[in-house]
């Protein structure tokens, strides 16, 4: 299994981007966002979306030349039409005027529109929390949640993600979590790996629980705690698809299927300033966070994350990835 460096993650990600018809700008904006997901240990948001990246690229599914359209429609408020193209890079050219917005109004919004999936939602509200903002970002997906007693699905994964900042251009809390009880990419994972799933994770076509990872697949993932990850789905689906204007997860299909019509799927994000409503956030985050640590094992979500500079990757994957430089065959 190879040993392979961060920054040569980032670089043959760009480089294979590039390859299959990426402008240089939005090859970099992906691959920043590639490595960093398996930086922190992302494996199903990193090098594992890359083939379909780039195979997205070659059929026209993701534009990956467009100029991303920025607009204000409100003092507090970004919208940023991805064109149906990366939304890490339409994330890139409408994150100063959401920052802006956020130190000028205390609070802010910031719509992305019509884009590619942005696999790691906690990649964005991270680069919010360095700026000393607290970010909280919804995003939908491909359906594949049944609602609790159903069988069919109608709303994605659709995660949520918060970035907390701690002050020092760091992050104090930070999650990113799907509101389904696991991303669907750990079955696909599980079904190549001829693996069973743990039972609560889907239900088959009938909407009975099951372990086979293929009946899952073809059934619906349920969600997480229930009643209660259905409803935070449901608001990640009405923020990301209503509140951007962009499609609900019902009409998107799969979001690693080479053809297709590109995704248009949207990412909502909410922008606080700490210190807008109170001076006392750095001090009540404290209190918090001295209670956890108190106990022996226990800690806040994302506290002292360390970013790993060398990661293995399976022979495979990497021999796919390498494939990947040379272009469209």
């Amino acid at each position: 299994m190879p040993l392979v460096t961060i920054s040569e993650i980032e670089k043959i990600s760009e480089k294979a981007l590039r390859a299959y018809g990426a402008r240089e700008w939005i090859a970099k904006s992906v691959a920043r966002a590639i490595s960093h997901s398996e930086a922190y240990g992302n494996i199903i948001c990193g090098l594992y979306y890359l083939e379909s990246y780039c195979l997205q690229l070659a059929s026209g599914r993701v534009n990956g030349a467009v100029d991303p359209h920025v607009l204000i429609p409100r003092p507090g408020s970004i919208l940023v039409d991805a064109k149906y193209g990366f939304a890490q890079a339409a994330f890139e050219c409408a994150l100063p005027d959401a920052i802006k917005a956020t130190q000028t109004n205390g609070t802010a919004s910031l719509s992305v529109a019509h884009a590619h999936t942005c696999t790691s939602l906690g990649y964005f509200t991270s680069q919010l929390a360095a700026e000393g903002l607290l970010a909280i970002g919804f995003t939908n997906a491909s359906a594949a949640v049944a609602p609790p007693s159903g069988s069919t699905k109608v709303i994605g994964t659709n995660p949520i993600a918060m970035s907390v900042p701690d002050g020092q251009g760091g992050l104090s809390v930070h999650f990113d979590f799907s509101t389904s009880a696991v991303a669907l990419g750990k079955i696909t994972m599980a079904k190549a790996a001829g693996k069973k799933i743990p039972l609560g994770w889907a239900v088959d076509s009938e909407g009975i629980p099951t372990t086979d990872p293929e009946a899952a697949l073809a059934g619906s993932l349920v969600s997480t705690g229930d009643y209660k990850g259905w409803g935070l789905g449901v608001l990640a689906e009405i923020l990301a698809a209503g509140i951007t204007g962009s499609v609900n997860s019902l009409d998107v299909s799969g979001l690693k299927l080479a053809d297709g019509v590109p995704h248009g799927l949207g990412q909502f994000y909410l922008i606080i300033d700490p210190g807008t409503h109170h001076a006392d956030f750095g001090a009540r985050l404290a209190r918090l966070s001295d209670a956890v640590q108190l106990q022996e094992g226990a800690r806040l979500p994302g506290a002292n994350r360390v970013p790993m500079a060398n990661i293995n990757v399976s022979e495979s994957l990497w021999q796919s990835v390498v494939a990947l430089e040379s272009g469209p065959l």
